[in-house]
């Protein structure tokens, strides 16, 4: 690949420094996905100027004016503090005639809000959890249908964020409390959604029009105490603490039902494809003791960082790091969006 001028587009408080020696293991962890894509992409031999953003557009226009970007290495999960405001960025850079990485801003949309998700795939008749959104200010009412236990969780929000053991609710009392607690310290509305029994499973999707995908991955949880629900808290996901002392890993699904690979690889295209996504994303499934498989979520622009699902799920199918980097930049290159073709 020829050298490209790449605008890493980053959170202002993650804006990656020339090394992480020196830093907290939390501020490091902090950091990992920023500087881990920004050094390997200068390694690969491209010209890197990472930029924060916060709440103003007009600092991305002054770049994109100034250095003229061959193209935007898209990190952001948020704008202006709201998780699913990432959107409007990706359509700002569109419509700045900006070359980009990662979703485009109508897959960022429906993807971003697990409701909507849900709602248009069951209508493809793709297995979902039964679920309920419950808007701020409203009363909690749970309609008869909707059956316990139920994983409550933000409509918007994600990594994670407000999950923990106490989101796995067994009764009305409980979940009232959980959906305050959502409304109270993220600000969204909050899903209850039927939890489903069964292995956690992930798949790395790439691609705009052909699709490729990488070995399926599986969060492992089994040494987990009994009383400890099976669920991808924040802890399970961030504390590296915790993994260590409950040996939490994800590698690589062994032992899965015959048929079972082909048909959720083919899945998760269904499901890319029908929530309009591009560059990459990674698909959340659960697999049933009976073989049933289910949408948890699509995550467009997952993290990249090395160690995470994605990097070593493309590492198990030969596609190393710096190649990764390499395609999610051609696959932005190569995407045409309106007005860009």
């Amino acid at each position: 690949m020829r050298k490209l001028r790449t605008l890493v587009l980053v959170h202002a408080d993650l804006v990656p420094p020339e090394t992480l020696d020196g830093l907290t293991p939390e501020r490091a962890a902090e950091l990992r996905t920023e500087f881990d894509v920004c050094s390997c992409l200068r390694e690969l031999g491209h010209d890197v100027r990472p930029l924060g953003v916060r709440d103003d557009l007009g600092v991305i226009k002054q770049e994109i004016e100034q250095w003229r970007p061959h193209i935007c290495f898209n990190l952001l999960e948020e704008f202006h503090g709201i998780g699913c405001y990432d959107q409007h960025v990706v359509s700002f850079l569109e419509l700045m005639r900006q070359r980009y990485t990662g979703s485009n801003p109508r897959g960022l949309t429906l993807a971003r809000d697990k409701a909507l998700t849900k709602k248009i795939l069951a209508y493809h008749k793709i297995p979902v959890p039964k679920f309920e959104v419950f808007q701020l200010n409203r009363v909690v009412r749970r309609p008869e249908w909707l059956t316990f236990p139920l994983l409550v969780k933000s409509v918007t929000e994600e990594g994670s964020a407000g999950i923990s053991r106490a989101s796995l609710v067994h009764n009305d009392k409980q979940l009232e409390d959980r959906v305050a607690y959502i409304h109270e310290t993220l600000g969204t509305a909050a899903i209850a959604e039927q939890y489903i029994e069964g292995r956690e499973l992930y798949v790395s999707v790439m691609g705009n029009r052909k699709l490729m995908t990488f070995p399926i991955w599986e969060l492992t949880l089994a040494n987990l105490p009994a009383s400890m629900p099976r669920i991808a808290t924040s802890k399970v996901k961030w504390d590296t603490q915790y993994q260590q002392k409950y040996g939490i890993t994800s590698q690589q699904a062994t032992d899965l039902p015959e048929g079972a690979e082909r048909h959720i690889i083919e899945l998760c295209k269904r499901i890319y494809r029908t929530l309009d996504l591009s560059g990459y994303a990674r698909i959340d499934l659960r697999l049933t003791p009976e073989g049933e498989v289910y949408l948890l979520e699509a995550n467009p622009n997952p993290q990249i960082a090395r160690g995470e699902e994605f990097a070593d799920s493309a590492q198990a199918a030969g596609v190393g790091y710096d190649q990764l980097l390499n395609r999610i930049l051609q696959l932005g290159l190569n995407y045409e969006p309106l007005g860009l073709a």
